[in-house]
């Protein structure tokens, strides 16, 4: 989670020389971000800057923190994302993207109007969560239907005797 490096740079200068304190405050804060509360947790950053009185370029990890939090707040919204068992960290999701994606359409000298890219990649999802084999025979009798028993009164293609 980006979430932590923030975090982490923001100890770095609220307990300077104390790891453990430094620890501990990262664990705290990162529960009260997952259960919801980014925007507080801003706000405690701030304070803590500034009652540490930390002059501003000692404070800056700290306020990009603060900053961090309060503006990706609506996307922090882990209560949710947990509760429906979405991924809340990004390397999931960005791997998925390269793998998914730039792998594929990143190839040199190759043009990808819409259409192509999103039937390709679609290919390449069921590919990778092994659902090939289900979606071909799919596949297959969606094309028997629309080649050839829609051809045919109640869609039932006569038998030959």
């Amino acid at each position: 989670m980006h979430v932590l490096t923030y975090l982490w740079n923001a100890a770095g200068c609220l307990h300077p020389n104390n790891d453990q304190a430094a620890e501990l405050w990262v664990h705290r804060q990162a529960m009260r971000v997952l259960e919801g509360h980014a925007r507080k947790v801003a706000g405690v950053i701030r304070r803590q800057a500034t009652n540490a009185h930390l002059d501003r370029a000692r404070r800056k990890p700290a306020d990009e923190a603060a900053n961090y939090l309060t503006n990706k707040a609506p996307y922090l919204d882990y209560p949710t994302a947990l509760a429906n068992g979405w991924p809340i960290a990004t390397g999931i999701v960005e791997g998925a993207c390269r793998h998914l994606i730039k792998d594929r359409m990143d190839i040199i000298g190759a043009r990808w109007g819409l259409a192509g890219a999103e039937a390709i990649l679609k290919l390449r999802a069921i590919k990778a969560n092994d659902d090939f084999d289900e979606y071909w025979q799919y596949h297959l009798a969606q094309e028997r239907h629309h080649v050839h028993e829609a051809r045919y009164h109640d869609h039932v293609i006569p038998s030959v005797t």
